[in-house]
């Protein structure tokens, strides 16, 4: 079975992806640019953190048991 891929904007503050990856939760809910939920380990967006937070779009890709599979940031 194919990957499926979502494509998702985010916008997460330094302060707000500190408390998630403090423990405070663990995962990032989110919705793609179609408004379907999606839930993701906020883990995997550690390559993405900057001073500002997390800011973008990014591609999601999930395997067939819907588990992430890559995570991407598009290009501006």
């Amino acid at each position: 079975m194919a990957h499926k891929e979502y494509i998702v904007p985010l916008s997460i503050t330094a302060d707000a992806y500190q408390r998630l990856y403090s423990g405070d939760a663990r995962n990032v809910l989110a919705h793609d640019q179609e408004g379907r939920k999606i839930q993701f380990p906020a883990s995997s967006l550690r390559p993405f953190v900057t001073h500002e937070g997390v800011r973008g779009t990014f591609i999601i890709r999930v395997d067939e048991h819907n588990k992430l599979a890559s995570i991407r940031r598009m290009k501006d």
